[in-house]
C-alpha cells in the first residue's frame, strides 16, 4: 500500500443478505489491518464503497441512488473514491463503469481479496483501463467449479478476523463464519448463482479453527452461512458414494455425483462439521446456521442439534410457494408433500424446534389456486415467522427471460398483505405460547425504546432501559434493566422470564435466579 492509505478514511454501506453483512464485516477487517480509518459519514470520507445486492430491486435503486449523488459531488469538485463491490457489479459487470463514470472500481463478491490492489490503485490515479477496474468473476477463471476453497486466497479473507485483534472491540460477542459459497440450485428467479458462482465448500479445520480465534476475543454466538448450508460437504481425497464405492472428484471439496454420500473417514458432512464445532469449541454458547435447503435434510442434522444443547433450535427453511406447480416454474427441486415431510421430521426429533422461512407471492402464471395453496402451507406449518416478498423480474435470472411477468401490481400486493396478517396471527399464537417460561435471551443490544421515569423522582429508583435479545429459537424479546448495568449485559446470556408477547415479539424480566447472580 501506499504511505498515504492510513490517512484515508472509509464509509461503507452494505445492501442484502448476510452474506454481504459478512462480506463488510472481512472487507473492514481487512482493509482495517492496511491503516485505513471508517467513518459513520458518507459526506467527509475519502472513500466510498457499497457492498450491493442484486437480488432485490429496491436494494439496486438505492444504491444507485447514492451513485448518483455521490457523481454530482464529484462534478461539483469533491475528491472522492468509489467503488462498488458485490453481486450489482458481478451481474452488470463493466458496463457500469460507462453508465456511471464516478465509480473508479468494481470488485465482484468472489475476488474482494483483490479489493486493496483496486483501492490502492485508485487512490494513487493511477490511468487503467476499464478491465483493470474491475476484478469480477466473469472476467477471470480462477472461480471454476473445479477450485476449492482451500486454494482460493478468499480462504485467507475469511480469516482475516485472526489477524485484529480489536475484533471484540469493534463487532461484539456474535459473529458470521462462512462455510460454502456460491449456489448451485438455479432457482429461476434468483441471480445468486451467477453472481457468487458454482458451490465450494471450505476445509472444516479452517472452519473450526476459526470459530476457535473468534471464541478466543470473547465471542460466544456464531452463525454458519452457506447459500443451502445443509449441503455442505468436503472431501478428504476420497469420496465414497452410499454404497461405498469410490466416486472420482472434480475438485477438493466437490465431487461428481448428486446423491449424499455415507459418513466415511473421507468425508465430513454437515452434521460431522455442527458436533466437531460444538465439540471442540466449548466456548461458544449458541452456534446457529442459515439458509437451509428443504430436500436432503438429514436426520442426522437433526439428531445432532437435539444432542448438542449448545446448538440452537432454529431452521430457516424457505419454502417459498405452497404450489407444486409454482415449485416447479422455479425450479425449486422439492415437492409441498416433501417440505412438509421435512417440517414433521424436523419436529418429531426437535420438538421445540422454530421454524421460518421465505415467500414469493406474484411469481408468473400465479392464480388465485396457487396462492390458495400457499395460504394453506402457511397455515399448516405455523412458521414462527415468514420473510414474505411479491416477485419482481431480475436481471441475469432465467424467469425474466422464460415467463412473463403477468401478475398485476395490485394482486401482488393484496396477497403479500393478506400472508402478513395470516403470518401474523400466527406468529402472535407461537409467541403466546412462551408465557410463564423462563427462557435464556442472548443480549444484542439496548434498544432504542428507553423508559423515562414519570412524575417524581425518586433517588433510590433507578432509571430504566429497554434491553434487545434473541431465544435460541431466534424469537426476539426485549425486557427493561436499571440504566447502571444495561451496557454490561449487552453480549451476555441471560435469563428473562416471558410475561407478555405480540406477533413477532416477547417481553419479560429477569428472572429470580438471574437477579440473585
Amino acid at each position: 500500500m501506499t504511505s498515504a492509505a492510513p490517512s484515508k478514511t472509509i464509509f461503507l454501506e452494505t445492501f442484502g443478505c448476510q452474506m454481504n453483512e459478512l462480506d463488510s464485516e472481512l472487507v473492514q477487517d481487512q482493509l482495517s489491518t492496511l491503516g485505513f480509518t471508517f467513518h459513520d459519514s458518507r459526506n467527509s470520507a475519502d472513500v466510498v464503497l457499497f457492498n450491493t445486492c442484486s437480488v432485490r430491486e429496491q436494494a439496486e435503486n438505492k444504491v444507485l441512488s447514492r451513485i448518483g449523488e455521490l457523481s454530482v459531488e464529484k462534478a461539483d469538485g469533491r475528491d472522492v473514491i468509489i467503488g462498488m463491490l458485490g453481486c450489482l457489479p458481478e451481474r452488470e459487470g463493466e458496463s457500469l463503469l460507462s453508465k456511471y463514470p464516478s465509480i473508479d472500481f468494481l470488485c465482484g463478491p468472489s475476488e474482494l481479496n483483490m479489493l486493496p490492489s483496486l483501492l490502492d490503485n485508485a487512490i494513487q490515479g493511477i490511468a487503467l483501463n476499464r478491465a483493470d477496474r474491475s476484478a469480477l468473476q466473469g472476467n477471470r477463471s480462477r472461480r471454476s467449479a473445479a477450485l476449492s476453497a482451500a486454494e482460493d486466497n478468499l480462504e485467507l479473507l475469511d480469516l482475516s478476523r485472526s489477524f485484529n485483534p480489536d475484533y471484540l472491540q469493534t463487532k461484539g460477542k456474535s459473529a458470521y463464519v462462512r462455510i460454502t459459497r456460491g449456489c448451485n440450485k438455479f432457482c429461476t428467479y434468483c441471480v445468486v448463482p451467477n453472481t457468487r458462482g458454482a458451490e465450494v465448500h471450505r476445509p472444516p479445520d479452517s472452519i473450526i479453527d476459526e470459530c476457535k480465534e473468534l471464541a478466543e476475543t470473547g465471542v460466544i454466538e456464531v452463525t454458519l452461512l452457506g447459500q443451502t448450508v445443509n449441503h455442505y460437504r468436503y472431501t478428504h481425497g476420497v469420496a465414497l458414494n452410499a454404497d461405498g464405492i469410490e466416486v472420482p472428484q472434480i475438485g477438493p471439496g466437490l465431487t461428481a455425483f448428486k446423491k449424499p454420500v455415507a459418513p466415511s473417514d473421507h468425508v465430513t458432512t454437515f452434521a460431522n462439521l455442527l458436533q466437531r464445532i460444538h465439540e471442540e469449541v466449548p466456548e461458544l454458547q449458541r452456534i446457529r446456521f442459515v439458509t437451509s435447503y428443504p430436500r436432503d435434510f438429514g436426520d442426522d442434522i437433526l439428531t445432532v442439534m437435539r444432542d448438542c444443547q449448545r446448538i440452537c433450535n432454529y431452521l430457516h427453511v424457505p419454502a417459498q410457494s405452497g404450489s407444486n406447480r409454482i415449485l416447479k416454474l422455479m425450479n425449486r427441486g422439492y415437492t409441498v408433500e416433501e417440505y412438509l415431510e421435512f417440517v414433521d421430521r424436523a419436529r418429531a426429533i426437535i420438538p421445540d424446534v422454530e421454524i421460518a422461512g421465505d415467500i414469493i407471492v406474484g411469481f408468473p402464471t400465479e392464480t388465485e389456486e396457487d396462492f390458495q395453496a400457499t395460504v394453506d402451507l402457511i397455515k399448516h406449518v405455523r412458521f414462527k415467522n415468514n420473510f414474505v416478498f411479491h416477485y419482481s423480474p431480475r436481471p441475469g435470472t432465467v424467469a425474466i427471460d422464460r415467463f412473463e411477468d403477468d401478475v398485476p401490481r395490485d394482486v401482488k400486493r393484496r396477497r403479500l398483505n393478506e400472508l402478513l396478517d395470516i403470518g401474523a396471527v400466527i406468529s402472535g399464537e407461537v409467541h403466546r405460547a412462551y408465557i410463564g417460561q423462563e427462557i435464556d435471551i442472548f443480549v444484542e443490544k439496548v434498544s432504542s425504546k428507553e423508559h423515562q421515569q414519570k412524575g417524581v423522582e425518586l433517588r433510590w429508583e433507578q432509571a430504566k432501559v429497554q434491553l434487545s435479545g434473541r431465544t435460541a429459537g431466534d424469537l426476539i424479546c426485549v425486557f427493561d434493566v436499571n440504566q447502571d448495568v444495561a451496557e454490561s449485559m449487552v453480549g451476555e446470556i441471560v435469563q428473562v422470564k416471558i410475561t407478555e408477547s405480540a406477533p413477532l415479539l416477547l417481553k419479560g424480566t429477569l428472572s429470580v435466579a438471574q437477579l440473585a447472580k
